[in-house]
């Protein structure tokens, strides 16, 4: 099988590709890219693995005029600067030592050596500098399955990095078919080493749910986490019973992943998935909207459309209603309304906090009217 991608033929990249094989260094393109090129997806990274040291890569690539960046020459990763793009280019590896977290390697000079140590068989695929796919681990088969299956044993994947739960699930809510259900062996796995995750550091915790929580459909995923016992060591306490109604309700058209989460509610979540002040800020935002009796014009004008959208979605959801009427065009009118009242027009009657309540007062009192009442009834009032 071959695949046909316009970066397969990207000049610098054949070069340098070309340049290796020579010198006797088999060299792919691996993981993500072809796996992503097989089943017709938006690709973000380009990988490439090579029975080349990194110091050889290094040599080489500099030898053909490109940029050379040391980003981990320890794990065996040179990044390459070719057609404007970075190519992170790895040596075979294999796992002496693993304990959860890091595994210590050696460099390899076999391709079998590099897709063992792989997690599942859809990121153990290579394709030729001519697009020819080498499938060492049955990857092609669950491709066309579309299902995701750990490399080998899932116990034994999953203790080499317990990273691997959550990208497991995070795999299956992007690749899988809705219409197969989880492998028995690889939950079976999860819910069995689901207390190590507490020994994962929040930011990498954080980047999975953010990744997971941004799939089309990510509600069961999540669903099956939470039967597993794996979503409670991520956010405790956090309920999922909206977040299908939810996607339900989005249509096609993907909500913020921040949107899914504040339907999830949890314990602290800014903390335990390690939350940007803005993300913590938007996501206090739309859990305060959801409790509110706002109209969606009111929500535009408090929060802007993004949110807004949010949380209107959000309490349909947790109500189990359908979206209010025309609520885009209200959530519009709302994001660009300017309210009638200001300051000046209740001083110099009112100064200092008297002027600050009466302002608050009368701005409160236009969000009520859906953001209809005019000056005259807000001053009267």
């Amino acid at each position: 099988m071959h695949i046909a991608a316009h970066w397969l033929a990207a000049p610098d990249v054949q070069r340098l590709m070309r340049a290796l094989n020579a010198a006797g260094f088999q060299t792919y393109f691996v993981g993500g890219c072809v796996r992503n090129a097989l089943m017709g997806l938006p690709i973000s990274d380009i990988d490439l693995a090579t029975a080349a040291l990194p110091d050889m890569v290094s040599k080489t690539a500099r030898g053909l005029g490109l940029r050379v960046i040391p980003t981990g020459v320890d794990h065996g990763t040179v990044t390459a600067l070719a057609d404007g793009i970075s190519y992170e280019i790895t040596t075979f590896r294999r796992d002496i030592a693993t304990d959860g977290r890091h595994a210590q390697v050696a460099f390899s000079q076999n391709l079998a050596d590099d897709a063992a140590r792989r997690d599942f068989t859809i990121n153990a695929l290579y394709a030729d500098v001519d697009g020819a796919v080498i499938d060492p681990l049955g990857g092609l088969a669950d491709i066309a399955l579309r299902r995701v299956a750990f490399v080998g044993a899932p116990a034994a994947r999953i203790t080499e990095d317990y990273l691997r739960i959550l990208r497991y699930f995070r795999f299956h809510a992007i690749y899988a078919s809705p219409d197969h259900g989880f492998d028995a062996e690889a939950l079976a796995a999860c819910a069995a080493h689901a207390p190590e995750i507490s020994r994962l550091s929040r930011e990498r915790i954080g980047q999975e749910m953010r990744k997971l929580l941004g799939a089309p459909d990510p509600a069961p995923a999540v669903a099956a986490m939470a039967a597993a016992g794996v979503l409670g060591y991520v956010l405790p306490h956090c309920d999922t019973r909206f977040l299908a109604p939810l996607v339900h309700l989005e249509a096609g058209q993907p909500l913020p992943w921040l949107a899914r989460l504040s339907v999830l509610g949890g314990e602290d979540a800014g903390a335990a998935l390690r939350l940007s002040r803005r993300e913590e800020a938007d996501l206090r935002a739309i859990r305060a909207g959801l409790g509110s009796a706002q109209t969606p014009a009111a929500l535009g004008y408090v929060h802007g459309v993004g949110l807004a959208a949010c949380i209107v979605h959000g309490r349909a959801a947790m109500f189990g209603t359908d979206l209010p009427h025309a609520w885009q065009g209200d959530v519009a009118r709302g994001a660009v309304a300017l309210c009638p009242v200001s300051a000046a027009d209740f001083m110099p009657a009112l100064q200092g906090p008297a002027l600050g309540a009466a302002l608050k007062r009368a701005v409160q009192g236009w969000l009520a009217s859906d953001l209809r009442a005019s000056k005259a009834d807000l001053l009267k009032s």
